[in-house]
């Protein structure tokens, strides 16, 4: 076995697992990316995996494999810099257990991130908020489930991992209604929850039947819904709603939209972007200044502020009394 066996390992063992205390997440994927980076090494160079060198993964075999994510996976740049990420972690890792791959680490963490144009988030029109909320068949329990979770993904904004983690402990339905979920980066957070939501989540209670340490929205069988699925049964209600609402065909509705949709609704209604933050979990209200980009009628409302280019402002005149009574009729 090489020397990148064993500093893999125990990158995993004692880095990750036991002096980071990583999620399940964090450790899945970097998983998955050092998965695809040693047999993509050992497609290279003939070498099973476990006789890599830390030699072997040198920059210019780490710069083909991101450029394989691109062209041929077909991943986006977002995928390819959070691998690099992981990369780069193992690397540092590495440094201080192998100081004599200095030169080939140094190169590997100077590969830089890859820059991406951020486009403007998708979110809905209170319109098509109707419209897919009405597309579940709730005379089936499956639909009255998918209707009580369309609701619940747009107006607290959860990540799609919080909304299937929710557990029927999770709610708290009565004084100060909300719910409490565990999110990125293991913070806990409470959401508060509206009347009509309350309504709704009170009758899918009272049929789900589930213990407390039970999901709040099973699949057939009592497990977790998995990401795929909560995304297959979004694009089935969006195709149905599409006939009554026929803007949502033109729009990728993903359960990011949903949360991008709880958080334009919150800074349409004036609320400060600093308790948006908080409301979705970021860690700063510089990931939520996307929504301020993303709201048109914030800059008409900007530009309706300011004087054309030429004029002059004169101080305000209180009318007549009387003549504002006659200009009113």
């Amino acid at each position: 076995m090489s020397a990148l066996a064993p500093t893999v390992q125990a990158f995993f063992t004692e880095r990750l697992i036991t002096q980071r205390n990583a999620s399940p997440h964090t450790i899945a994927a970097y998983r998955d990316t050092f998965r695809l980076l040693l047999r993509f090494a050992a497609a290279a160079t003939g070498k099973p995996p476990s006789q890599l060198e830390i030699d072997d993964l040198d920059a210019r075999v780490i710069g083909r494999f991101l450029e394989d994510l691109e062209r041929n996976r077909h991943n986006s740049v977002r995928t390819r810099n959070a691998r690099l990420a992981a990369i780069h972690s193992l690397f540092r890792y590495a440094a201080l257990r192998h100081p004599e791959h200095a030169d080939v680490i140094q190169r590997v963490l100077a590969i830089p991130h890859k820059r991406f144009d951020r486009a403007l988030v998708c979110f809905l029109t209170r319109e098509e908020i109707e419209a897919l909320l009405a597309a579940p068949n709730r005379d089936t329990r499956i639909g009255r489930r998918d209707h009580a979770l369309l609701l619940v993904a747009v107006q607290t904004g959860l990540r799609v991992s919080e909304l299937t983690g929710l557990t029927c402990a999770d709610l708290r339905l009565g004084a100060g209604r909300h719910l409490f979920c565990r999110g990125k980066n293991r913070k806990q957070r409470c959401v508060p929850l509206t009347a009509q939501t309350v309504a709704v989540l009170k009758t899918w209670l009272a049929e789900r039947h589930g213990e407390a340490h039970e999901v709040l929205f099973p699949t057939n069988r009592g497990g977790r819904l998995s990401r795929d699925t909560v995304q297959w049964l979004i694009t089935k209600h969006v195709a149905a709603a599409a006939h009554r609402c026929p803007s949502l065909a033109t729009k990728h509705i993903t359960p990011n939209v949903l949360r991008h949709t709880c958080a334009m609704k919150l800074r349409q209604a004036g609320v400060d972007v600093s308790v948006i933050a908080l409301w979705l979990g970021h860690e700063g209200i510089e990931t939520t200044s996307i929504y301020l980009n993303a709201d048109l009628r914030i800059k008409e409302q900007a530009l309706a502020r300011t004087a054309p280019p030429g004029t002059s402002t004169s101080r305000y005149r209180a009318p007549d009394t009387l003549l504002a009574f006659l200009d009113g009729l």
